[in-house]
């Protein structure tokens, strides 16, 4: 089961979300210094630069332990999700570049995945600003029994879509991510947001997603 990718494009694009297709980072690390100082505790730039990409019950089991916490890893965990998603409520910090490539690829017939650690109740009001099935697969962190850097998300997104991961490009944003897609078996296009990302055989690295196209995408890899 192996369609053929439109026009020489990858058969899919499978997109990470947080520092990849929105800058909500900033939007976490203010909502866990926000807990942090609620409950008395330190949270530093080196804390937050450990979340980075991760499962969100990973986060919250982090926190739990640094601050000391009474709460479950669940509890801590929507704690964050209530924090981040009134500031994604008031405004859609989007990449430079990556919703005008989102759409490109969604013009030219390329169907995209969105792929994420994320919960779907975050999810939902970013895809608000987006067309209608802009994102013909939606894998959220709240879906999988094993989040990045497990491939369990990648795979799951191109199943449903029907296309071979070996035959789609991922684009991520964090060591996590990529490691993730990697091991999935996709081509992996990174571009480093708020923490580096070393080379890889499996990966290219970018600076910025801006003037972007479809296929210049596929040339890169």
């Amino acid at each position: 089961m192996r369609p053929e990718s439109v026009k020489g494009l990858p058969a899919a694009v499978l997109w990470d979300m947080d520092g990849t297709l929105v800058d909500t980072e900033p939007y976490w690390m203010a909502t866990e210094s926000e807990i942090a100082e609620k409950h008395g505790g330190t949270w530093t730039h080196e804390d937050a630069m450990q979340l980075v990409g991760n499962d969100l019950l990973v986060s919250g089991e982090y926190i739990k332990a640094k601050l000391g916490l009474e709460q479950t890893a669940e509890e801590v965990v929507e704690m964050l999700l209530d924090g981040v998603v009134e500031q994604v409520r008031h405004a859609v910090p989007w990449c430079d570049g990556a919703r005008e490539l989102l759409l490109a690829l969604r013009d030219a017939g390329v169907p995209c995945g969105l792929v994420t650690m994320s919960y779907q109740r975050f999810v939902a009001p970013i895809l608000e600003h987006l067309p209608p099935e802009t994102f013909r697969v939606i894998v959220t962190g709240d879906m999988v029994s094993q989040g990045k850097p497990h491939p369990e998300a990648y795979l799951t997104a191109a199943a449903a879509l029907g296309v071979d991961p070996a035959d789609c490009i991922a684009i991520e944003d964090s060591p996590t991510g990529a490691r993730s897609a990697e091991a999935a078996g996709c081509r992996v296009l990174v571009v480093p947001n708020h923490v580096p990302v070393p080379e890889g055989s499996g990966r290219t690295l970018l600076e910025t997603l801006d003037g972007l196209t479809p296929e210049a995408l596929s040339s890169l890899l």
